[in-house]
């Protein structure tokens, strides 16, 4: 096995490298190479190893290079091969090697060696791993990367992370299998649904992924300039200003960090995060309530800088109190958030009800009551703070004429089926995660809310068949949205009580089955995201005629939770047969946030085609939910009689700035 000392890119042929042979543990030998990273980046070290054992053994070239100037050139590396299969064990003594010079590329060799008898068999397995134990952002935060915590901080730790490979990777292959075995061999899934669960994972690492050990309340800047703040909920809230949020690690699972994709660089973008936390509550839930607790505490932040939006050229304040995030920020996440800067996402509509879904439904699912205390906080001031886009006092908010949601330009006004929809959903779960914490009072409240709101949304966009995309009057407000009932499919995933009568819901899936994915190649490619009842495709904006591969993957997880099952798979399939499949447009490990009619795409390796996985949920609820208790509508959002009759009274009564809290 060769391996060059090379990460690309600035460093490749800078010079200052160094290779050094080593002998390890267990039989375990080989090369560490040590690369001096560009602009004084974190340097990284590779390690290159086999292990020896009575019938292998092995051998290493520390250094060689691949022009004619170096000691020894790749050609005469593979003549010492071809003549005697190993290299000289003395290599072993060599030290490490004087740093290579700019514009040489240095590499090393391991061989391992073995006499295999006619009709016999010998297994001989090769070990790469570095080791790159700080992370530096570009503003100059550095952290531990998370494995430290168990390997430590030397770089010389790569040779314990190939030890460890080489001694430990059949258990790893083993518990693979344990994991996958029971899906793959479940004769309900269609083939094709099983090899794209576990292909789309690839983004978990893919993705940018940071992970990191470190305390970040050690690097909080000393003078936070922070203003104080308290819901008006009936819980302690953390004042903010005195001292820097609490970075406790609550879940002891470090920090975790994943790009919205590698062509739109915000770590942990909220709003696609929606979709793709279904992999992680799946199979990372400690991960997955560690980040929900990040954006818990920027809830309660502010940053006063002034930032200028790309889309109107205004300005504003980069991070408001009560607003969620877009991100985690970009060059210094966790400290500078909202990296997003094309609108001002403090007015975005669907950020706050998507932290209410997404806090609760990791609550249900995981039964953390200590979590559910320690975010609660945070959910009321969400509720409290989307209140305002109530205008009109009706309850049911409300977008502003731009596009003030996921789908950044595709303008909506006035009650939206998207928007509305997340609304309704995140006050029947903030009614019922305030049962469960005690603040029946706050529950009630909810649901009195969501009672008003709910008539509201019906009567202003059910329209006999589906929701409309808006109350507005353009041509595009009678538009059949894929993504209509987001607010549903978080509401059923998390074992809550229906937002509509069954029969709407259906129906509505089923419009969005016969229009969005029928119509467009046969339902090969995919959900589009609008499409006009005369069964044409909403060309109002560039997302309004795409087929968004997330979003088709959490429709088919709605329309399972529903009994849909053949409409649900038929829908999902057409992401693999346009994505992965071979007569498809060739995006295996690299699928993208969205694709036209045409196969032309938009931001290849994307983080929301995870969502995926909230099919696996509805296949496989977690164990909380599915003991649950199954009880009615009224008993599970927790309305006391008195609330019950006030709740009535009120909906038919419901006028005009009429106070909902």
């Amino acid at each position: 096995m060769t391996w060059a000392n090379s990460i690309g890119g600035l460093s490749h042929q800078s010079g200052g490298h160094v290779n050094e042979p080593f002998i390890g543990e267990n039989g375990i030998s080989g090369v560490l190479l040590h690369h001096k990273t560009a602009n004084n980046n974190p340097p990284v070290t590779f390690a290159v190893a086999a292990r020896e054992n009575q019938n292998v053994d092995v051998t290493v070239l520390p250094i060689f290079g691949l022009s004619g100037e170096s000691s020894v050139t790749a050609k005469e590396m593979w003549g010492t091969m071809v003549q005697g299969g190993c290299f000289d064990r003395d290599n072993f003594n060599a030290g490490p090697s004087m740093p290579s010079s700019v514009g040489d590329t240095v590499c090393a060799a391991v061989s391992a060696s073995t006499w295999v008898e006619p009709h016999g068999r010998c297994t001989v397995v090769f070990a790469l791993a570095w080791s790159s134990p700080e992370v530096k952002f570009k503003k100059g935060s550095r952290y531990h990367r998370r494995y430290t915590k168990f390997y430590g901080t030397s770089p010389r730790s790569a040779i314990n992370l190939a030890q460890d490979a080489l001694m430990k990777y059949k258990h790893w292959e083993e518990e693979i299998d344990k994991w996958q075995t029971p899906i793959l061999r479940d004769e309900r899934l269609p083939e094709w649904y099983k090899i794209t669960l576990f292909n789309e994972l690839y983004f978990l690492v893919a993705g940018g992924t940071v992970w990191i050990d470190s305390d970040l309340s050690s690097s909080l800047p000393e003078d936070s300039d922070l203003p104080l703040h308290n819901s008006t909920c009936n819980s302690t809230v953390p004042l903010i200003g005195s001292s820097p949020p609490d970075f406790d690690d609550k879940e002891n699972v470090g920090k975790f960090l994943y790009l919205e994709g590698v062509e739109y660089f915000m770590w942990c973008t909220y709003d696609v995060h929606f979709y793709a936390s279904f992999a992680l509550l799946d199979l990372f839930p400690k991960i997955e309530l560690s980040i929900q607790r990040d954006f818990a505490r920027a809830v309660l932040r502010e940053d006063r800088t002034r930032v200028r939006f790309l889309a109107d050229g205004t300005w504003g304040t980069r991070k408001v109190i009560g607003a969620v995030p877009h991100d985690l920020g970009a060059h210094d996440p966790w400290h500078e958030l909202n990296a997003y800067n094309i609108h001002d996402t403090s007015r975005w509509k669907d950020l706050n009800p998507k932290f209410v879904l997404q806090v609760y439904r990791d609550f249900a699912a995981t039964d953390d009551m200590s979590f559910g205390k320690d975010v609660w906080p945070a959910v009321c001031t969400a509720m409290e703070y989307i209140e305002q886009f109530d205008r009109d006092g009706d309850c049911m908010i409300e977008n502003d004429g731009f596009p003030d949601q996921t789908y950044d330009a595709w303008t909506v006004l006035g009650v939206s089926a998207y928007c509305g929809c997340l609304w309704l959903a995140a006050l029947q779960a903030a009614a019922a995660m305030a049962r469960s914490l005690g603040h029946d009072d706050y529950a009630d409240r909810c649901m009195v809310k969501f009672a008003k709101a709910k008539h509201v949304f019906e009567a202003k966009l059910w329209n006999g068949s589906y929701f409309n995309y808006d109350s507005g009057t353009s041509y595009s407000s009678r538009s059949i949205q894929a993504d209509q009932l987001a607010g549903q499919w978080y509401t059923a995933s998390s074992g809550l009580p229906p937002l509509f009568d069954e029969d709407r819901i259906k129906c509505t899936l089923q419009k969005i089955f016969d229009y969005n994915v029928m119509r467009v190649k046969g339902g090969r490619i995919g959900a589009v995201n609008g499409m006009h009842p005369n069964g044409k495709v909403d060309e109002t904006c560039m997302q309004s005629r795409e087929i968004w591969t997330g979003v088709t993957y959490s429709l088919a997880a709605t329309m399972l939770l529903h009994g849909m099952e053949d409409q649900a798979f038929t829908t999902a399939q057409g992401i693999f047969l346009a994505g992965w499949s071979e007569e498809g447009y060739g995006y295996w490990f690299q699928t993208p946030e969205a694709w036209t009619i045409d196969g032309h795409y938009r931001s290849l390796i994307y983080m929301r085609p995870l969502a995926i996985w909230a099919m696996q949920h509805v296949l496989s609820p977690p164990r909380a939910i599915l003991e649950a208790p199954k009880v009615n509508t009224m008993e599970r959002a927790y309305v006391s009689p008195g609330a019950l009759q006030f709740l009535q009274d009120s909906v038919r009564k419901i006028t005009p700035k009429s106070g909902c809290f």
